[in-house]
């Protein structure tokens, strides 16, 4: 005679793979306390096999690699009631029109990557204006002393100014970082108020005169139809000389041809960790330059990061069970201009 529980049904969709690397096993014990927790064997989370893992499910947490869940499979899945993402991102698997008709509940996990992200945006700032690596390079090739301080003599971030397009939850955390080091913070975002820019601890700014007056750029905006190439060639023209340009938010938002043609005349240094097609080519230009520094799009990864993300998925869970409030759910409001 078969037992059945009478805890409610909770699928992990993730692989085994990334189940270790999201799911901290204390939240998975947690989990398990109020749920039946069921998650695919290696192979199993596949398009064809998602309506039998769903048959009966009142939750799922997904993640990278999560096959989408459209409009089909949630008409056979009438018992869920929340996709808890623990990653960012929900345009491409669930379809807007069910958190639209309240039909479905989202959370995502998308501040802990912006946590991650802000960090990394931190670490090339300061790199570049105090150069701690070409510092360590010049001791080991045994540069005269002084020589190699006056050359690589260093800046105070204090004394820049930073322009942030973007002011979402990511660009509030770098307003609050950048200030913090006391730097004159310029932000860019038709959905932000000069109140609201002030209460941030920054100016509204139009996205020419930020692009003039900064010396230091980071995009924070979503890729979106209005925002693709919303910097090409005569916005990066508008750049100083000696600035620092960075975009850790989508490739599509720069016009790549635009800033390797900019970047050639070696006016400013770009860090750049997204593109418009990934990977990067192995043939790109950008690989040639030596003032660009590039990274795999990989500024919201880390080991804790990734932790994080699936103790909050699972934190989601539990206050659906328990009748709480989501601390992180996607609104009907956002929809529109979310990455």
């Amino acid at each position: 005679m078969s037992i059945v529980s009478e805890k409610p049904k909770v699928v992990i969709l993730l692989t085994p793979d990334m189940r270790s690397k999201l799911i901290p096993a204390s939240a998975e014990k947690r989990l398990a306390q109020v749920a039946d927790v069921r998650a695919p064997q290696e192979g199993e989370l596949t398009p064809e096999n998602l309506p039998g893992l769903l048959d009966g499910a009142v939750a799922v947490i997904t993640g990278w690699g999560t096959p989408p869940l459209d409009e089909a499979l949630l008409a056979r899945a009438t018992s869920l009631k929340l996709v808890a993402h623990a990653a960012g991102s929900v345009r491409h698997l669930v379809p807007f029109a069910a958190i639209e008709e309240g039909r479905l509940h989202v959370t995502h996990a998308a501040i802990h990557i912006g946590e991650a992200v802000s960090e990394f945006v931190m670490a090339q700032v300061l790199s570049f204006l105090r150069h701690p690596a070409e510092l360590a390079d010049g001791m080991r090739n045994n540069e005269p002393w002084f020589d190699l301080r006056a050359r690589l003599l260093g800046r105070l971030l204090g004394e820049q100014t930073v322009g942030l397009l973007g002011a979402g939850y990511i660009g509030r955390m770098m307003t609050r970082l950048f200030r913090a080091f006391d730097a004159r913070v310029l932000v860019y975002d038709p959905y932000l108020t000069e109140a609201q820019a002030r209460e941030m601890g920054a100016e509204l700014s139009g996205l020419d005169d930020l692009l003039r007056r900064s010396d230091i750029i980071s995009l924070h905006v979503p890729s979106l139809p209005e925002t693709r190439h919303m910097i090409g060639a005569a916005q990066l023209a508008m750049i100083k000389d000696g600035a620092l340009f960075i975009n850790t938010a989508r490739g599509a938002i720069v016009d790549e041809q635009a800033i390797i043609a900019e970047l050639r005349k070696g006016r400013f240094t770009a860090v750049l960790d997204v593109y418009e097609k990934e990977p990067l080519a192995h043939d790109s230009p950008l690989r040639t330059l030596p003032n660009a520094i590039l990274a795999p799009h990989a500024a919201g990864h880390s080991h804790e990061t990734y932790l994080r993300q699936g103790a909050t998925a699972v934190d989601e869970v539990c206050r659906m069970l328990a009748g709480e409030p989501y601390r992180h759910e996607v609104t009907k409001a956002v929809l529109a201009i979310m990455a």
